[in-house]
């Protein structure tokens, strides 16, 4: 499994970070032992003071291919789920400002957790989703906000890369990505159903 991210694909989540507004998707990806299942427990970085949630739609790819083009883009994923980007934000804005790559701050162990998969709805283009931090909503959105629709992630990353059966793309997250401390417990909701549950330990 290959775990693909798409970076800044909401524009009140670039501005929050202080970031222009992408032309193009930007593009990262996590490590295999990034991945966490659903219902797991996620561990504080000992490497980080500052450790935040991203969430955000995950798309589960059904077949292989490559060089896909957009008008063809959706008979490569039949499922969604929702997951949550773990990040060091302090080392991604160490790195940033010294112009170096994310695989630290965005790639560890343990920092890609993944929902349970739902059938994709019949209307990808209007997909409400929610995370609540200790059962209070933190961050919310809407795919009708996404600056690059899912059909040109898909296709814009297999112009790089082979997709593959059961890889997966964050497809990037909303305003309101905030810190979380030990102890904390993160739900998240895809059209109003639980998807994802962990406590950070």
């Amino acid at each position: 499994m290959k775990i693909f991210c798409v970076g800044e694909n909401y524009a009140e989540h670039a501005k929050e970070l202080g970031n222009k507004i992408p032309t193009e998707p930007v593009i990262f990806m996590k490590s295999p032992t990034a991945y966490v299942p659903n219902n797991s427990d996620v561990p504080y970085p000992s490497f980080s003071q500052n450790f935040h949630y991203e969430m955000e739609i995950v798309l589960k790819i059904n077949k292989t291919g490559t060089q896909i083009q957009e008008a063809d883009a959706g008979t490569y994923y039949s499922e969604i789920t929702a997951g949550i980007d773990f990040t060091a934000r302090d080392l991604q804005f160490t790195l940033r400002e010294k112009g170096l790559p994310w695989e630290i701050c965005k790639g560890f162990d343990k920092s890609a957790l993944i929902g349970d998969v739902i059938e994709r709805p019949q209307d990808i283009g209007v997909i409400d989703f929610y995370l609540l931090k200790n059962g209070e909503k933190v961050q919310s959105g809407n795919t009708r906000d996404l600056i690059f629709s899912f059909d040109k992630i898909i296709s814009y990353i297999s112009r790089f890369f082979t997709l593959e059966k059961d890889d997966v793309i964050f497809t990037g997250t909303p305003v309101g990505v905030g810190p979380v401390q030990k102890g904390d417990h993160l739900e998240g909701f895809v059209n109003d159903k639980k998807l994802l549950d962990c406590k950070i330990i």
